[in-house]
């Protein structure tokens, strides 16, 4: 291979290794000012969006070790979206774009050391953001001594309340 390839396979490597997720997509039949307008919308949530030949995509996943991907049947035209942080934000931008232009569409992603099938790209989309997911699971943990304070406290009031009754009917 020559030295500019070995370069991007690095390249390639480097992108599936550090980045907290990878989103393949389609986009054959895309116009140039649609694709720039994904990148755009992509880059807003910290995103890049890089053109990638598919067999240096399967060469780095398999230099990587990242056997999983490098067995991942890649056709036509694919576009290698990556990121760091939240998944469920870029995700959502790519559902967003394919349900405007037919020719996006996710072919899967790679994430947590997971291959993920179109559907969970999907699935992933469609989850609430991350800040709102923390406090949904903040609500959880807090939920048992919320309960158990509001149970603790009933039975104090309880007999409070039986106390005043008793002292009431001795003081009639």
């Amino acid at each position: 291979m020559r030295t500019e390839k070995l370069q991007l396979v690095k390249d390639i490597g480097a992108i599936l290794k550090e980045s907290d997720f990878v989103f393949f997509i389609s986009y054959k039949g895309l116009k140039v000012e649609d694709f720039s307008e994904l990148r755009n919308k992509l880059s807003e949530q910290e995103a890049k969006c890089h053109v990638l030949k598919n067999r240096l995509i399967i060469k780095a996943a398999s230099n990587e070790g990242i056997e999983d991907l490098a067995k991942m049947d890649l056709t036509g035209d694919t576009a290698v979206v990556s990121g760091n942080g939240d998944a469920g934000s870029v995700a959502k931008v790519i559902h967003t774009f394919s349900k405007t232009f037919d020719a996006v569409a996710p072919k899967f992603g790679y994430m947590d050391g997971a291959v993920l099938t179109q559907e969970d790209v999907n699935v992933i989309a469609t989850l609430p953001p991350k800040e709102i997911l923390l406090s949904q699971l903040l609500g959880v943990l807090e939920a048992p001594s919320r309960n158990l304070l509001g149970v603790l406290h009933a039975k104090s009031t309880e007999i409070l309340n039986v106390l005043n009754a008793y002292k009431n009917k001795k003081e009639n």
